[in-house]
């Protein structure tokens, strides 16, 4: 498994197109992340169901992304600075959950295949990391940032087609009303467009405007593009799509 490390890195690039962070298909038009629920719920569940691994390395943050070639799973352990990542190739016709699980499936028989020959789970600890690709890479990548969200309902921006970052424009209300306008002219009733639509297309200007007299904003950490474990709680968080504070 390691030895596909060298063959797919250089293809490890960012895409140029819009996928959702969950199962890495075409996003449908106006969803910003996930192509629905249900999907982004999947992965979060077959991540937090294979955490055993995680606290066996004593893992203090870890982080787990996918290209389309591809998917990488890196963390750090407490006491070290370290990282420690793990990749395997994307199995055609299979979503990254999947190759998430063979990954960790692998990994787990290897610390159990040396646990149960040496009786130790130390060294069967020390066994999985040092299989490891060890990157030269600051503790930084996977130590979360802190990230400010908008405290608006998602349903507002998707129905204005905004993106959560546009509402840290200096010209806040300009960005509102601008976003308005563009839907006006699509859905409005009198240019052909489904009254429906419009009435929440309405109430989502109404609320947004409201929210930009008084902004305030959802501290939470984590990276826009990877999911992230936190090992102090257990649990592994999805992608915090805004940028970054300090």
């Amino acid at each position: 498994m390691y030895q596909a490390y060298q063959q797919i890195l250089p293809s490890l690039q960012a895409s140029s197109r819009r996928i959702c962070l969950a199962c890495g298909g075409e996003l449908p038009r106006r969803h910003r992340r996930y192509c629905a629920m249900a999907c982004r719920q999947q992965l979060m569940a077959s991540l937090n169901r294979r955490t055993g691994l995680l606290r066996a390395l004593n893992t203090r943050y870890a982080t787990f992304y996918f290209t389309d070639f591809a998917i990488v799973m890196d963390l750090l352990p407490y006491g070290t600075e370290q990282i420690f990542s793990y990749m395997l190739p994307r199995t055609f016709g299979k979503k990254p959950v999947d190759d998430f699980c063979d990954l960790s499936n692998i990994l787990g028989t290897e610390w159990w295949n040396e646990r149960n020959r040496t009786k130790k789970r130390y060294l069967a600890s020390q066994r999985v990391l040092d299989g490891a690709r060890k990157p030269d890479r600051s503790k930084e990548t996977v130590i979360p940032v802190t990230l400010a969200v908008p405290a608006v309902r998602a349903s507002s921006l998707i129905t204005l087609e905004l993106r959560p970052d546009e509402l840290n424009a200096a010209n806040l209300y300009g960005c509102i009303k601008q976003a308005y306008r563009r839907q006006v002219k699509k859905h409005h009733p009198d240019l052909g467009g489904d009254a429906k639509a419009f009435v929440k297309i309405q109430e989502a200007y109404e609320k947004l405007m409201d929210w930009s007299r008084n902004p305030t904003y959802i501290h939470r950490s984590g990276f826009p593009d990877k999911w992230l474990y936190e090992g102090a709680n257990n649990r592994w968080i999805q992608p915090v799509a805004q940028r970054r504070t300090r």
